[in-house]
């Protein structure tokens, strides 16, 4: 494996969780991976080709009630024809979120896209980051500032558009996108040793 094809699978209301996907890409992109944007509310025959042929996929959806979107539940639910066949079976995944709360069940969100890469029989990548700003050093600047585990969680306040999507958010979310490309080639590597 020369190249790891990365996949980042999302939904985007407002245009925030928008700017978080393009911070995953950017990641991968740095890391070295092939690397495809599909908005699941527009994916077309060519873009699900994509995602059956990807090493990754990485899962985004804003929270909303609690959950992740209509629109990326409805494309979950449409999965189920690479279920049937195990399409993505032993891809990697990983996810992200944005809400207008600092918590706003995010992890819900996480666990949902866990829940689904499960289903499918995926490997999940977490984000591998200790949390920030928990000490009196620490900062609203720090990487993984809301402390999320599972995934790159943003918090974006509800009445500013998707310029206001928090720097520090953008940098855990590249991190995130890093950490799944160098992950998908440490997989292939140990395919190709056994």
């Amino acid at each position: 494996m020369t190249t790891p094809v990365v996949s980042v699978a999302y939904h985007s209301g407002y245009g925030h969780t928008a700017v978080i996907a393009e911070a995953v890409r950017t990641g991968a992109l740095e890391a070295g991976a092939e690397v495809h944007l599909i908005k699941v509310d527009e994916i077309t025959e060519e873009q699900w080709e994509t995602l059956d042929r990807s090493d990754a996929i990485v899962f985004g959806s804003p929270t909303y009630m609690g959950t992740a979107s209509g629109a990326f539940h409805v494309f979950a639910e449409t999965t189920s024809t690479r279920w049937f066949g195990q399409g993505w079976k032993d891809k990697l995944a990983a996810g992200f979120t944005n809400s207008g709360s600092k918590s706003g069940d995010k992890l819900h969100t996480l666990q949902f896209f866990q829940t689904l890469a499960a289903q499918h029989g995926m490997h999940w990548v977490n984000l591998g980051l200790l949390p920030g700003w928990n000490s009196s050093t620490g900062s609203e600047n720090d990487l993984n500032r809301l402390g999320f585990f599972a995934g790159a969680a943003a918090q974006t306040n509800s009445d500013e558009g998707p310029e206001a999507v928090h720097k520090a958010d953008i940098l855990t979310a590249e991190h995130l996108g890093r950490r799944v490309t160098e992950t998908a080639r440490v997989f292939a590597r140990g395919r190709a040793a056994a």
